[in-house]
């Protein structure tokens, strides 16, 4: 009797525990951890309840032990063939571990199933675009707008799942209807490089508070030829982010709009917050140069070639502004550093002689133009003519 008692109350005490139920308490209560040891448990009891596998895969799922929970949901579909929960949650978790191929045939059996479902629909959506077949998935996506036209992530998906395709122009129009100015902003990027700069343009200009694409909007517009249109925009982007490439910018579109005062004023900006950036202090001399005003345009050069005293360019410019603007000995020193880099050219020799000729240095400047004449072997023509001619001028001259 004390045996058959002892029995007894050992089966009363294991109908007690019931660990599936403990274990959707822990659940309920938010502690995976908790929740999975009491489902192995129930597993260990009966190994077939494919309800003790599902909640144990939910619980590992929790806890982000993707790996055991899959394997737990491919038990409980083995046991369960179509359980609609164990493929959704299965081909949800491969998604999250970037397995959108493995994904595709228990999703695609869960969207069947469930036609008028959004999740099921939205996650295969998802595993085809991922898997490579973004025609598939933008009829998918389609499908879940179809059942709700208000789905962000439906006319997301369905917006990349078109520009994949090059398909530009739907994509635009769900990306817009998605809110996504990334999106609409890679479309115009794309309609750029397609060579569909007005439809690139008209996406870009639904940006007009943005001083990054309105910058760009202009150059774009500059590039396209149209500089009178560039001018507001990279006017507002200076006025946003007066930064040196957005200065450069408007002076360009200036300079090619026949405004050379307010392309010079703008490098002046932009040369005066950056007083050490060569290229910018070459801009502005050649501007100036350009616009006649040599005093100024060689002061420009001349801190150029203090930036980057081996530049050959530089003292070549200011060799030429300052002659010019009949600086001649600002001139020949430029010159002498030319020759001193080992870098003169015929034309500097040409530069050299006309100068040592307004000193009145006949026998340099006599020397000079020989020596240009030979150099130059008659690809300045005309510079040669006037060569000549000074050259027999001065030998007259001498011989009086």
């Amino acid at each position: 009797m004390v045996v058959l008692g002892a029995l007894l109350f050992g089966l009363l005490l294991a109908q007690q525990v019931d660990y599936v139920a403990d274990g959707l308490k822990a659940l309920d209560a938010n502690q995976p951890a908790a929740a999975e040891p009491l489902f192995r448990k129930a597993i260990e009891a009966e190994p077939g309840d494919y309800g003790a596998h599902f909640n144990l895969a939910l619980a590992l799922s929790l806890e982000h032990k993707d790996a055991e929970a899959v394997s737990e949901l491919r038990k409980t579909l083995q046991l369960k063939p179509g359980l609609y929960e164990a493929n959704l949650n299965l081909g949800t978790l491969l998604l999250r571990d970037k397995q959108p191929a493995e994904a595709l045939p228990v999703l695609k059996e869960a969207a069947e199933a469930k036609p008028k479902e959004i999740r099921p629909n939205l996650y295969y959506a998802e595993a085809l675009f991922g898997a490579g077949d973004a025609g598939g998935a933008a009829e998918r996506y389609a499908a879940v707008l179809a059942i709700d036209p208000k789905s962000s992530a439906a006319e997301l998906g369905l917006a990349r799942a078109l520009f994949r395709q090059d398909k530009l122009p739907e994509a635009a129009e769900h990306f817009r209807a998605a809110g996504s100015r990334e999106g609409l902003i890679e479309v115009a990027a794309a309609f750029e490089k397609a060579g569909r700069v007005d439809e690139a343009i008209a996406i870009y200009k639904e940006f007009p508070d943005d001083p990054s694409i309105r910058a760009h909007l202009g150059l774009i517009q500059i590039d396209n030829k149209e500089a009178a249109a560039a001018i507001p925009n990279l006017e507002e982007a200076v006025r946003k982010s007066p930064v040196t490439t957005n200065r450069l910018a408007l002076a360009d579109a200036y300079r090619l709009n026949k405004q050379p005062a307010k392309a010079i004023e703008q490098l002046q900006l932009a040369a005066a917050a950056d007083p050490n950036n060569y290229e910018l202090r070459m801009q502005l001399g050649r501007t100036l140069r350009d616009d006649h005003r040599l005093v100024l345009a060689a002061e420009q050069f001349l801190s150029a070639t203090k930036l980057k005293p081996d530049s050959v360019q530089a003292w070549h410019e200011l060799a030429s502004a300052a002659i010019v603007g009949e600086n001649y000995a600002a001139g020949l020193a430029a010159l002498d550093k030319v020759r001193a880099l080992g870098q003169e050219i015929p034309g500097d020799f040409f530069l050299r002689a006309i100068t040592l000729d307004k000193l009145k240095q006949k026998p340099q400047a006599l020397a000079a133009y020989r020596q240009f004449l030979a150099a130059d072997n008659g690809a300045h023509p005309d510079q040669e003519f006037q060569a000549r001619a000074r050259i027999r001028i001065i030998e007259n001259e001498s011989k009086r």
